[in-house]
């Protein structure tokens, strides 16, 4: 029998976030000849370089994710990535997949730990390389899921999933997510001017064995410019004259991110910033079909867990996976499709999306929003997961006052 009782429940905040410049996932991509490891290293080293007040021996644990775990984003992320960014020995690690919500899964599994008292400090992030492991590469699905009818035929088809929420809510019209596309290079473009988005980032040396080294140090798959006239025009590759398009959806994309996490406790002995204080999270599920829902019923769990109203959130940073998906979200909660909430810097449709790594990604910007608007006390970070998931988290703003309303 134990002789003392459970440790109470500590805050966790977030220290800090980084993430590589995300790159196209094609052969002459960013990161055509970088390995995926070697990009989730930089963001733990960076981490590291930029908070020198943290022993590396008293990271507990590194955690890691990658949907494809095969080649060089295989063989237990979190411990190698761990030992090549030169961390101690001493210093586990472990891989986790959630598909896209990894990185938000190694954040709230470490954060989980961290608050029962088990760890004091962790790492967590993910890295998601498209152009060497492409989604669902040498996957091999249980035929029983056909063949009992455990889920659509068309669930396994992130594109067609998108349609099929187009069809399931005749309100979300293809102009409404040719309209949202644009709007999201638009924010980025703008984010990216008044410098909101290269503090954020590790620059990647590269090496090509035709153009010899280089550095990344922005996004490649941004297009400034795009127009709805534009969007329009583009072909619906999941449907034929379907309502999904490029200019819709999440481009394939190459990229890695790591952030620092504490309890708060901790991060005030060791003088470690808090940039936000983690208030709950949640995972749900819903129809495979229709996965892009996800975030609907994860988030409505989180906000009861933590007894607020979407009223209560000040900031949303939702993954656009599909354009469709964020305008289910929105009518779900009765948010308009403009609203200055939500992805105040753009999103995927714009930046990419990693898989993997998208969650810390999204942690990184709420982060800095908040400093930006002491007026807002919650945000949250939310995303839909393959085979009809969806991941919350709700975060509390630490530079919140009253007299900022």
């Amino acid at each position: 029998m134990p002789t003392s009782s459970p440790p109470s429940v500590r805050r966790v905040v977030f220290v800090d976030g980084v993430r590589t410049p995300f790159g196209r996932a094609r052969k002459d991509g960013l990161y055509a000849h970088t390995r995926a490891d070697d990009l989730a290293v930089k963001t733990v080293r960076e981490l590291l370089r930029r908070h020198p007040q943290l022993p590396p021996g008293r990271v507990d644990d590194v955690a890691l994710a990658a949907t494809t775990q095969q080649g060089d984003q295989g063989l237990t992320l979190g411990r190698t990535v761990a030992m090549l960014a030169g961390l101690p020995p001493t210093v586990p690690g472990f891989a986790i997949d959630r598909m896209c919500a990894g990185a938000m899964t190694a954040v709230t599994t470490t954060a989980a730990a961290i608050a029962m008292g088990a760890q004091d400090v962790t790492i967590a992030g993910g890295v998601e390389h498209m152009g060497h492991h492409p989604m669902g590469f040498d996957a091999d699905p249980n035929p029983r899921f056909m063949a009992e009818r455990l889920v659509a035929a068309d669930a396994l088809n992130m594109g067609v999933t998108a349609e099929n929420l187009h069809d399931r809510f005749p309100a979300l019209t293809r102009e409404r997510a040719d309209a949202y596309g644009v709007a999201s290079q638009e924010k980025y473009a703008a984010a990216l001017a008044a410098g909101q988005i290269d503090p954020d980032l590790v620059p990647v040396a590269l090496r090509d064995p035709e153009r010899g080294w280089g550095l990344a140090t922005a996004d490649e798959p941004p297009r400034p410019g795009t127009t709805v006239e534009a969007i329009a025009a583009l072909a619906t590759p999941f449907r034929p004259a379907g309502r999904v398009t490029a200019g819709t959806s999440a481009p394939l994309t190459d990229g890695a991110a790591s952030c620092l996490l504490a309890g708060e406790d901790v991060a005030a002995q060791l003088g470690l910033p808090v940039r936000m204080r983690m208030v709950t999270f949640a995972y749900a599920g819903v129809e495979p079909e229709v996965m892009g829902l996800g975030p609907v019923p994860a988030t409505e769990k989180a906000l009861a867990r933590a007894g607020l109203t979407i009223e209560d959130i000040g900031l949303i940073e939702i993954n656009e996976a599909f354009a469709v998906q964020v305008l289910s979200f929105l009518d779900a909660f009765g948010i308009a499709d403009d609203d200055p909430r939500v992805n105040p810097y753009g999103g995927a449709i714009a930046v990419g999306h990693p898989l993997a790594s998208s969650g810390v990604r999204l942690m990184t910007q709420l982060a800095r929003q908040f400093e930006e608007h002491p007026e807002v006390r919650y945000g949250l970070t939310t995303m839909c997961v393959g085979l009809g998931q969806g991941g919350t988290v709700v975060w509390e703003n630490p530079h919140f006052t009253e007299d900022a309303r």
